[in-house]
């Protein structure tokens, strides 16, 4: 390979790793801005959580269809008209003018997402096939993936600070189209010849039911637990889901081949890494708006608070694989989740004087801390050991596991956050009482998720090293999504 082509090929691994950048960041800077987004957009405290499911949801339920259309129809391609999807999401909602306007925008938003992600690792892949050369790469994009999360928190308070939290959606546009302009100049299109279909039919009954599961999870506490339109719902959901399994079990070319779940560690690590998500997306959800509703932070002060989770992910994300190697994945699985559980019940205790040296910063880096080894280890257990020719399939799994198990964690935890707000209101509590009472109930259910992840890991999980051995290269950040929809391995192609 001629130096210019070496050159060429790093060139494009920079412009793939900002795209990933951008993908992280987007998340976290729209935190920071959702307080914002409440007051100008008139957004009610149950309808708040879908301005981060809409996302989730999209991403998650698509993740693995966005990685077989690129197989298909070709990475480059789908890596392009992703990010133009992704952009446009992002013009709409920094022009959003009524809260289901900002959500649509967020779905668009995601199901782009759904389509760049999975292209630009599997593009990491083809431009790197030496393993040396690929582990550096590889190194490269997590570290980028840990340096937007951390970044995010800090951009998204400045921009939503100074510009309004519009920015938040304005700065994804001239970014994204300076890749779109580079990207036919350095990407090579890639794509697999071996599959001629892409499951549809799976995509569609799977993200149709999540989605109204989790509507109707939101929509319980207002409609009633027991009334005809949530019983009605909850049917229609399942119905879709158990039409994604007969789906599968009869398609030439699946979403998900389905024997893959005969292996226990993915299946348990599956399993429990959904568990842990939904503990750890609502605790930064209601978190910021504790900060910025009852402590009175500005959008910028707000960021900068949650730095030291950010830091705790980017710093000990590298150290976490390498404890696996040596223990296993069981120890670290079994004791992040239960020191995360007691950082989040300690976080739930702040109340409405609270003050943030004294209530949020130790219990929140304790959170985080054990939330690191948690994530990381379960994402280990969840791939180690499924067989070469589904390495893809495994790591595309665990990717959507954490997006859903975000959004349906978010939803069970705001339904009765809402719920509990709205009891202290009735009562005659204030509205930062009122949010107060709701966040810290929103967080007490979080530790009681993550305590369940934690012995459960102790129970479910092998007590043996076995494959974890394998563990001890560089391990994805909690934050990033390197993930790829295919039965076949994308390293391989």
């Amino acid at each position: 390979m001629t130096s210019l082509d070496s050159n060429r090929r790093w060139l494009a691994l920079a412009l793939l790793a900002t795209t990933q950048f951008v993908l992280i960041l987007d998340t976290a800077i729209v935190i920071v801005a959702i307080p914002s987004m409440e007051t100008n957009l008139g957004f009610t405290l149950d309808q708040l959580p879908w301005v981060a499911n809409a996302y989730i949801l999209a991403f998650g339920g698509l993740l693995l269809l966005g990685g077989r259309m690129g197989d298909i129809v070709g990475r480059r391609r789908m890596f392009i008209g992703g990010l133009t999807l992704f952009a446009l999401g992002s013009l709409i909602g920094a022009l959003a003018t009524a809260p289901l306007w900002l959500i649509i925008a967020r779905a668009v938003q995601g199901i782009g997402a759904a389509a760049v992600s999975p292209a630009a690792l599997a593009l990491v892949m083809t431009l790197f096939t030496k393993p040396e050369e690929r582990n550096k790469a590889l190194g490269v994009w997590g570290s980028v993936a840990a340096a937007g999360a951390a970044a995010g928190y800090i951009i998204g308070g400045v921009l939503t600070e100074v510009f309004g939290w519009q920015a938040v959606f304005w700065v994804n546009v001239p970014i994204v189209l300076a890749v779109v302009l580079l990207a036919p100049r350095l990407l090579p299109e890639a794509r697999d010849g071996g599959h001629g279909s892409f499951d549809l039919a799976g995509a569609v009954t799977l993200t149709g039911g999540i989605t109204l599961a989790v509507y109707a999870l939101i929509n319980a506490e207002r409609s009633g637990w027991t009334s005809a339109p949530t019983l009605i719902q909850f049917a229609v959901a399942a119905a879709l889901l158990v039409a994604f399994v007969v789906i599968e079990t009869r398609s030439s070319e699946p979403l998900i081949s389905l024997g893959i779940f005969r292996i226990a560690s993915l299946r348990n690590g599956n399993a429990l890494t959904l568990l842990m998500q939904g503990a750890m997306v609502p605790m930064f959800f209601f978190l910021t708006l504790y900060l910025q509703h009852v402590l009175e932070f500005s959008p910028v002060q707000a960021g900068l608070a949650q730095m030291p989770a950010a830091l705790c992910f980017a710093l000990l994300g590298t150290q976490v694989s390498k404890v696996v190697s040596r223990i296993g994945y069981r120890i670290p699985a079994a004791v992040g989740g239960l020191v995360s559980g007691a950082g989040m019940l300690w976080l739930a205790q702040a109340d409405v004087n609270g003050a943030y040296l004294t209530d949020v910063i130790a219990p929140l880096t304790i959170a985080a801390a054990g939330a690191t080894f948690s994530v990381i280890s379960l994402m280990i257990a969840a791939t180690a050991e499924a067989p070469l020719h589904s390495a893809g399939l495994a790591s595309g799994l665990v990717n959507v596991t954490q997006q859903i198990g975000g959004a349906l964690g978010l939803a069970v935890v705001g339904t009765l956050a809402a719920s509990a707000s709205a009891r202290a209101a009735e009562q005659g509590g204030d509205a930062a009482t009122a949010l107060t009472d709701g966040v810290g109930l929103a967080l007490t259910v979080g530790a009681c998720f993550a305590v369940a992840t934690g012995v459960l890991s102790a129970v479910l999980l092998r007590k043996t090293r076995g494959a974890a051995a394998e563990a001890d290269g560089p391990a994805p950040a909690p934050t990033q999504r390197p993930a790829v929809g295919d039965t076949e391995p994308a390293t391989g192609r």
